[in-house]
């Protein structure tokens, strides 16, 4: 049965929407009013008019030809997937600026999708329209939602010192020591391969990472040791960290039960993910004293305001203001 990767992501956004790994589903409480949001829809109107699945190929070409991540371009396609099968009666020439508004209102804001879901429709919608000539559509005017201000998560070093050592299995404590310890994604991890460590100038090269660019991180010692005694076992064949099956990457939803495995084993009671990891190191980085530019090096950012809002989370000089609760 194939996957409804629009009805996942608006599952996904719903409050108290769980993952079961028994049944391997996503799952939303049954509520009224969730019984009304997801009505079952006809199966005419699961798709887009046949004009809309012509130029989703195309698109999805055009972005290939540009080489634009797997991801990215799985991403931007069911986004238009979507915006198409609400217009699947209109031309798609005939589209304009205002029935992106409706858009927005009517799927969107109706059925509580987030910021980030509407950014990636815009981002889509804006890419796809510049490769659609004689269109009522004016690009540049497509306006993209009001951003909110989200602090990162991040652990104490006491909590991830705790989570990192949970594990006994070598792989696994070395996949999660090293996401930490270099500021990974979780693609960048999954991807590095035996010759991106090189022990000898004591970095990481990450190949190929968000927005295709390559980088470097800095390798501690210990990491090093960590992953020479964990290769002495495991051997792997052609990626850093394999699955079962030799040759083929380990899996992005194996290393997330990883984690899980971790957090059942601390108390921490904290809905933690990966990417916590990378919000740590920052954080933990800029507490020590190292310089912003360097930290946006290294974990990718193309942006310096992106590095910045690590300076909202960490507690180096909150610390130091004493309260006047203290003083009374």
């Amino acid at each position: 049965m194939k996957k409804n990767t629009d009805l996942i992501a608006r599952i996904k956004q719903v409050d108290g929407a769980r993952w079961s790994q028994q049944k391997t589903v996503w799952h939303i409480p049954d509520t009224i009013e969730n019984r009304e949001r997801f009505k079952i829809e006809s199966l005419a109107n699961s798709f887009p008019s046949t004009e809309g699945i012509a130029h989703i190929e195309k698109f999805i070409q055009w972005l290939s030809s540009k080489r634009y991540s797997p991801s990215t371009i799985k991403t931007y396609s069911e986004a238009l997937k979507s915006f198409l099968i609400f217009y699947r009666e209109k031309q798609i020439t005939e589209i304009t600026n205002e029935d992106v508004i409706i858009y927005n209102n009517e799927f969107i804001l109706k059925n509580n999708l987030s910021a980030s879901y509407q950014n990636q429709i815009v981002n889509a919608i804006k890419l796809f329209f510049r490769t659609i000539q004689n269109i009522k559509m004016e690009v540049d005017k497509i306006h993209r939602p009001k951003r909110g201000h989200i602090l990162p998560n991040v652990l104490s070093k006491e909590e991830i010192k705790d989570l990192l050592y949970a594990l006994n299995n070598k792989k696994h404590k070395a996949m999660l020591c090293l996401i930490y310890s270099c500021g990974l994604r979780c693609g960048d991890l999954l991807n590095l391969k035996p010759e991106n460590i090189d022990s000898k100038r004591g970095v990481l090269i990450i190949k190929s990472g968000k927005g295709n660019k390559d980088r470097i991180a800095p390798l501690s010692l210990l990491i090093i040791a960590m992953l020479r005694d964990y290769y002495k076992e495991f051997k792997p064949t052609k990626y850093l960290f394999e699955g079962q099956i030799a040759g083929e990457a380990y899996t992005a939803r194996s290393l997330q039960n990883v984690l899980k495995q971790a957090l059942e084993k601390t108390k921490i009671n904290k809905p933690v993910t990966l990417h916590w990891l990378r919000h740590s190191y920052a954080t933990h980085l800029l507490e020590a004293g190292t310089d912003l530019r360097y930290i946006q090096e290294i974990l990718g950012h193309s942006s310096s305001k992106t590095t910045e809002i690590y300076t909202h989370v960490s507690t180096k000089s909150i610390q130091k203001i004493i309260s006047p609760f203290d003083t009374l």
